[in-house]
């Protein structure tokens, strides 16, 4: 805990972002410096409450031992509270960056008042524990002689490669991309996770043993039965890639994309010539309708709105959430409320009002003889998502995105191996070892169990290099 009396002296404040029109015209990151005085003041907000559900079961998915991080930053141990956040998770860089928080939902404090600032003080623990030089490369003491190959090298891949080459194995992770970070690297926008951020980790990483290998796909490029026999066990961590698509009439042609086909030309163009290539799927001028909310949908947004659309709305099917949590949303689950994300608040400085629309549906994209889109056909919802006759709308738009998240992994993997799948499509292998249909083979995180958080990737990765671990030693000390 924090201050005793400190949740009853202090309010909640939350670090700022950059200013809107501000940051409206570059890709540098969202936040602002880090004020300890200010952090060590919210630190204090945590109360002993007994019962601590931020760091379990609803709360944190990796466990992250929160009371004690705050209580450090609050008596300035900053040097402490760092050791506490890595015992935890590999990448707090990451999470205190783009982790929607569901620790702070289940903050005990939030029952009657605005939780504590976990997310801020997370991301400055971890900022400061660099730029002080407290997170240096920690290399096995021994190698066991054991080799592991991991297949992806998103949130869920790099945290299992972290603990299994800190178990003493060697490590060599397979990336398709041409960057290493998956998910990090190109799903993620870089005012929201600068890519410096994810190659310093990545250079930690390497620097303790860990080898990558980019252009790599596994299954196509890279045999998947050979990595299996010169190696002692394989992962699976290729995260649940293949977009829901919105299969209406006049989807085929140009204009209409997919979310992470957007995000990630941007982000490659932007890394490798700050968009001076014009390899990228510009928005510039544009009336882009972005179709689907969540965090890729407001990814969708800002990266738009830096591109200097004309316009931008963003459609979401469901209803507009409640201000404050519904009877069937109580606590500590998440909180099911309406926000202003970073996008959101962005599009409203730009046009002067909040871009979603809601309980909408696209019925038909809208071509010209050409078959160069003009625009989208759309009908309200009822509750049960069902068309509402005479509430038909025609929208104007010459770029339309598809950000309605993500089916399953893409399967040619497993059929080059004949791996079983659940009835989802995924990758059948149970949580509690991790372990495929396929002796020696391993699958975690979205590949496995759907689309879900960075921070629930991480705790798995991290789980399942600890049951591989067992697997080939008999016994692990994994966490």
């Amino acid at each position: 805990m924090g201050k005793p009396t400190g949740f009853k002296e202090y309010p909640r404040t939350a670090e700022p972002y950059r200013d809107a029109a501000v940051r409206l015209v570059d890709f540098d990151e969202l936040y602002t410096p880090h004020n300890e005085d200010h952090l060590g003041t919210q630190g204090a907000r945590c109360m002993d409450c007994g019962v601590p559900f931020c760091q379990s079961g609803d709360g944190c998915p990796v466990y992250n031992l929160i009371p004690e991080w705050n209580d450090l930053v609050y008596h300035g141990r900053w040097h402490d509270a760092l050791d506490r956040l890595h015992k935890t998770n590999n990448f707090p860089e990451f999470t205190g960056r783009v982790c929607p928080a569901p620790c702070e939902g289940a903050c005990v404090l939030g029952i009657t008042s605005p939780p504590v600032t976990i997310k801020n003080i997370e991301n400055a623990i971890i900022d400061r524990g660099f730029e002080e030089g407290w997170v240096t490369p920690q290399p096995p003491s021994s190698r066991t002689g054991k080799r592991v190959a991991v297949v992806g090298s998103g949130p869920a891949g790099l945290a299992a490669a972290a603990q299994l080459n800190r178990a003493g194995h060697q490590v060599a992770v397979f990336e398709r991309a041409d960057r290493i970070g998956g998910l990090l690297m190109y799903g993620i926008p870089n005012m929201k996770l600068d890519k410096a951020v994810v190659d310093r980790r990545v250079d930690l990483l390497r620097a303790e043993g860990v080898t990558f290998h980019v252009n790599a796909d596994v299954g196509r490029n890279v045999d998947i039965g050979k990595l299996i026999d010169e190696h002692d066990a394989v992962l699976l961590a290729t995260g649940a890639t293949e977009a829901r698509d919105l299969k209406i009439p006049g989807r085929e042609g140009p204009g209409v994309h997919l979310a992470m086909e957007f995000l990630t030309l941007n982000t490659r163009s932007l890394l490798d010539s700050n968009l001076e290539d014009g390899r990228y799927i510009s928005a510039k001028d544009k009336d882009v309708i972005v179709i689907g909310g969540g965090d890729t949908g407001t990814d969708c947004i800002g990266t738009a709105l830096r591109h200097g659309c004309r316009s931008l709305v963003n459609f979401e099917i469901l209803p507009r959430p409640p201000a404050e949590r519904g009877a069937d949303n109580p606590w500590p689950l998440y909180p099911r409320i309406y926000r202003v994300d970073y996008g959101h608040a962005e599009a409203a400085t730009r046009f002067g009002e909040d871009p979603r629309v809601y309980s909408i549906s696209g019925q038909a994209f809208i071509r010209d003889s050409s078959g160069t889109l003009t625009g989208i056909r759309t009908a309200k919802v009822d509750g049960k998502i069902q068309a509402i006759p005479g509430t038909e709308k025609v929208w104007k738009a010459d770029l339309i995105l598809l950000s309605m998240g993500f089916v399953r992994p893409e399967h040619y993997i497993n059929e080059a191996l004949g791996l079983e799948l659940d009835e989802r499509g995924n990758f059948q292998a149970s949580k509690q070892d991790y372990r495929t249909s396929v002796p020696g083979v391993y699958a975690a995180s979205d590949c496995r169990r759907g689309q879900d958080l960075v921070v629930r990737a991480i705790n798995e990765g991290r789980e399942a290099a600890r049951e591989i671990d067992r697997d080939l030693m008999g016994s692990t000390q994994l966490p």
